[in-house]
């Protein structure tokens, strides 16, 4: 066992939920959140206290290749106490919750007894494991009743009284579930032996309140094979392992949390934070850093095989889950995540195979948007995601110090900038006209405000949007200097930057508003509409924006737009303005990016900020919310998105990868003063 120095995050209440949502109207709390990851796409999460409220919540939730994608194994584990002074279910004594490291742990205190109950998903394993521990009073017995399913996770809720799956008995009492398709998963305890009863039973209609509050179906049939008792006593701790048949073998359910939690403290080690001190006495400003970083461990995946020529067992491929419970490994996401995830936590050599992943999903020069659930084949309809890999290839050069995968990527990049120049899918392409580039295809969605809707595009922003000119200029200057610094062929790189900054100052800016428009040349003309999309026109490496233009741009988008949990994407005074997420997926669309509150702005906007006004002090108060955002919703993570209006609730997934790593990032850009 290393030496191990974690942080601990406490919500030590007698009902968790109630004082994680004190400043929220009691009718909107989802309550809070948990989660686990495995390093595959896989992953465990639920509520902290009650039964689940949403159709991805899961104990064992494996991300498949066959049938692909991930599958809900488990949806629901029922445990209960027995002995001879009385019988309690353990979720109506719930006392407190806390992560030791990021590990999920319960405490139950019954009338004479207290139990914990935690859970670990061994990284790079298809298996989740449960372990209850008696710490004070009696021996009593403990019953466990799983209820198994066997549905995509994003899948309609099935309500049949006819469970998909069949039981059979296994080796030293354990038992093997026949699902679909050969899969098998394997459920067993420890101690070893215990006899399983069959005593199926069928619970109708079991209702997921956040799917109702989401507007979709929200009640699903679930079905239990039986249920195992166990004697459970101090000193002789109870667990149940759940593992697909074909994984390696596992060692006993403690050395799993052993390894787990070592594992975690080498993270923190290879981020720089293992001379923090002890653990009780670190600052606010270590300990916040150390949970993000462990925060970012939960996004960083081995991906499924895609691409010509990968393999399963190559364990050079690395993707990024954009955000848990529902999203998908996401080009955009993933190089605007990359810095925050790997580089500020020191992991530069799965920062390299990241980008080497994703060189290899080029296609007619883009990056793909998305990888669809379950699928292998990417769907490219994006502007944005190809000019983030140059910024993400840069932040990796400068913070690793490699500078040997430009030359190695070189020439892709120069297809890239080949494929803009000449015209690509999508209508994206440079207008020889100015240089700037264009983008617009009808029925796309294809800058990073996505949000569609059947065949209503929300904001389709056709034409040739403000941050894709800075992406694109941003782009086009590093080209000249990797081909310079590497003595690679250069295609008048520079050239067609200083057009781009040209046109792009003569275009965007608005005097009378006294921000950038946010997209010329559109279909009805140049919209003035006020969004934050503007601030990557002095957050890159290059700043497109003139200098004497910064101070009244951050202006404008501090006064307006600036909210303590990130930046607002409309401005309020907007007509279109929604100041709240919420309702049906119609409802949640038209608002996602027309005043709803994005996180992972804020890095770029106190990059913005520093680079005006060199004052972290003032930039570290606007991360003012984030060390009590992490036990709001998802318990040590950071959501997606927040109401565009006070008290700026959390919504959409409640871990989000760029909201976690721009955070990450912003909080180690303003240490120094912390």
């Amino acid at each position: 066992m290393m030496p191990r120095n974690l942080p601990t995050l406490m919500l030590p209440v007698a009902n968790p939920q109630a004082a994680l949502c004190q400043s929220r109207p009691p009718d909107a709390s989802p309550g809070a959140e948990w989660l686990i990851t495995n390093g595959l796409g896989g992953y465990a999460c639920g509520a902290v206290q009650g039964p689940a409220t949403r159709r991805y919540h899961g104990w064992f939730v494996p991300n498949l290749d066959r049938p692909r994608g991930r599958h809900v194994l488990l949806p629901r584990l029922d445990d209960s106490v027995v002995a001879d002074d009385g019988a309690w279910v353990l979720d109506a004594h719930l006392a407190g919750f806390r992560l030791e490291g990021s590990l999920p742990v319960w405490r139950y205190e019954l009338p004479g007894r207290v139990i914990e109950r935690s859970v670990v998903m061994p990284h790079g394993h298809q298996a989740v494991a449960v372990r209850w521990r008696l710490l004070q009073g009696a021996a009593c017995r403990l019953l466990l009743r799983p209820y198994v399913a066997a549905r995509r996770q994003d899948d309609p809720l099935p309500c049949e009284d006819v469970p998909r799956y069949q039981a059979d008995d296994g080796e030293a009492g354990s038992l093997r579930l026949t699902l679909h398709e050969g899969l098998v998963m394997q459920l067993a305890t420890e101690p070893a032996g215990l006899p399983f009863q069959h005593d199926g039973l069928l619970d109708p209609a079991r209702h997921l309140a956040l799917e109702q509050a989401r507007g979709y179906d929200h009640a699903e049939h679930q079905h239990s094979p039986g249920h195992w008792t166990a004697p459970l006593a101090t000193g002789r701790d109870v667990a149940l392992r759940a593992t697909l048949a074909g994984d390696a073998p596992l060692g006993p359910v403690d050395s799993l949390f052993e390894a787990e939690l070592d594992r975690q403290a080498l993270l923190l080690m290879t981020a720089g934070l293992a001379e923090r001190g002890d653990a009780a006495q670190a600052t606010e400003d270590e300990d916040i850093e150390a949970r993000l970083v462990l925060a970012a461990d939960a996004f960083i995946v081995r991906p499924v095989v895609r691409a010509p020529g990968e393999s399963a067992d190559d364990a050079h491929r690395r993707s990024v889950i954009a955000g848990y419970p529902w999203f998908t490994d996401w080009g955009r996401d993933t190089m605007i995540a990359l810095e925050g995830l790997t580089l500020a936590s020191g992991r530069h050599a799965e920062a390299r195979a990241i980008l080497h992943t994703f060189a290899g999903y080029l296609r007619d020069g883009l990056l793909p948007n998305l990888f669809p659930e379950g699928g292998r084949e990417g769907l490219y309809h994006t502007v944005d995601a190809t000019l983030w890999f140059f910024h993400a290839l840069d932040r990796y050069t400068i913070r690793s110090g490699d500078d040997s995968l430009v030359p190695a990527l070189y020439p892709a990049l120069r297809e890239v900038v080949r494929h803009h120049v000449h015209g690509t899918r999508f209508g994206i392409g440079v207008d020889a006209g100015d240089g700037l580039l264009r983008a617009a295809a009808e029925g796309y969605q294809l800058t990073w405000m996505d949000a569609k809707l059947d065949d209503w595009v929300v904001t389709p922003r056709r034409g040739k949007p403000v941050e894709i000119q800075a992406l694109w200029f941003n782009a086009l200057r590093l080209m000249a200097d990797w081909s310079q610094q590497h003595d690679l062929p250069d295609d008048g790189f520079d050239a067609m930057a200083d057009r781009v900054g040209d046109s792009f100052n003569r275009r965007f800016w608005s005097a009378e508003r006294g921000h950038l428009l946010d997209v010329v040349d559109g279909p009805e003309g140049d919209d003035a509409t006020l969004r934050p999309n503007q601030v990557f026109s002095l957050s890159l490496s290059y700043p497109v924006l003139q200098r004497p233009l910064w101070a009244p741009v951050l202006a404008t988008l501090r006064r307006e737009l600036l909210t303590p949990c990130g930046l607002r994407t409309l401005g309020p005074r907007e007509a279109a303005y929604q100041p709240r997420y919420e309702g049906d997926l119609r409802a949640r669309d038209a608002a996602y990016h027309q005043g709803t509150v994005w996180p992972w702005l804020l890095g770029h906007f106190i990059d913005a900020w520093l680079r005006e006004h060199a004052n972290p002090a003032e930039a570290r108060a606007m991360l003012a919310a984030l060390p009590g955002h992490l036990r709001q919703a998802g318990i040590g993570q950071v959501s997606e998105v927040f109401d565009g209006d006070a008290p700026q609730r959390p919504e959409g997934c409640f871990a989000q990868a760029w909201s976690v790593a721009e955070l990450l990032r912003a909080w180690q850009a303003t240490r120094a003063v912390a």
